[in-house]
């Protein structure tokens, strides 16, 4: 199981902050940093220094890392108009030589669109739909060629194909959710990896198989794709440091995180490994606590490579 780093910067981060996470993430040997895609704050935090950027911080961190992967869980398709998307994220991941993940959601946080005045439509499932055939389209269309598409909620004519790393490469997409209907159908169509956040270890089992089921319906191996999981993490060398930890944070943990000591964090790990998951993401809460990372890479990490 290869495990990568979490980050919800929306909570309060500079760019210098995250940037620090990012190089601890990789001078310790996880296997990626990712980051949130919000505006605004959760919860009683004071979110200083302000809003930031998902791509834009993913921009910097593409020049300012050289082997970790770099992504988003998740983007909403509500921020960004699907061409203008792939041509983002094609660009960030051409930076990185070809290291970028874009996981892509409905969006869920109406407050935030309201704030800077982002439209916000009820039902936004067929944009998702959509802006998934767009962007995998467009990067897969042949360097200098162009991309047409007219759906329901798009139009794109004469789209020229973005920037990208590499012949017949393009960033990962990642889809993701907890529903058994329509999300595994829309994974099995577009993924390359598939993710759920925060359930049991049987719940990501039967996710798994629904997401599988609906590959071999559409004809693919599901063996090309990858299964992954997020869980906040809280880990300390004894339970008195768990619980110092847990006191710090500003949210209340529920009852899926992986919080405990390293011994038990590999157990709880192990247990989604068993269910099919080859990725986690560990969400850390408290960025400047890089001893928590340190702990987790010397203690954890080896047991589950």
């Amino acid at each position: 199981m290869r495990l990568r780093i979490h980050t919800e910067p929306s909570q309060g981060a500079s760019y210098d902050t995250v940037l620090k996470v990012a190089r601890a993430a990789e001078d310790l040997g996880f296997d990626a940093f990712f980051r949130s895609d919000h505006y605004l704050k959760l919860g009683d935090v004071d979110g200083l220094p302000g809003p930031s950027d998902a791509w834009v911080t993913l921009a910097g961190l593409a020049r300012e890392t050289s082997r970790i992967r770099l992504g988003t869980l998740v983007t909403p398709v509500t921020f960004r108009w699907p061409g203008q998307l792939a041509i983002q994220v094609g660009q960030v991941d051409h930076m990185a030589g070809g290291r970028v993940s874009v996981g892509i959601g409905t969006g869920w946080f109406a407050e935030e669109h309201a704030a800077y005045g982002i439209p916000f439509p009820a039902k936004r499932f067929g944009m998702l739909e959509e802006q998934l055939e767009i962007v995998k389209s467009l990067w897969e269309t042949p360097a200098g060629g162009t991309y047409d598409f007219k759906g329901t909620h798009y139009q794109l004519e004469g789209a020229v194909a973005p920037l990208r790393a590499g012949d017949g490469t393009r960033p990962q997409i990642i889809v993701g959710g907890v529903g058994t209907g329509k999300t595994p159908a829309l994974a099995a169509r577009f993924a390359d990896e598939f993710n759920t956040a925060f359930v049991t270890p049987e719940k990501a089992a039967e996710l798994y198989g629904r997401v599988r089921e609906e590959s071999a319906k559409a004809g693919r191996d599901p063996q090309s794709l990858e299964f992954s999981i997020i869980q906040t993490v809280c880990c300390g060398k004894d339970d008195a440091q768990v619980q110092a930890r847990d006191d710090a944070f500003t949210e209340q943990l529920d009852g899926n995180a992986l919080r405990g000591t390293p011994a038990e964090l590999v157990d709880k790990l192990g247990r989604f490994a068993e269910a099919g998951a080859d990725i986690a993401y560990l969400r850390v809460l408290d960025l400047h606590d890089l001893d928590h990372l340190e702990l987790i890479a010397s203690e954890v990490l080896p047991q589950l490579a």
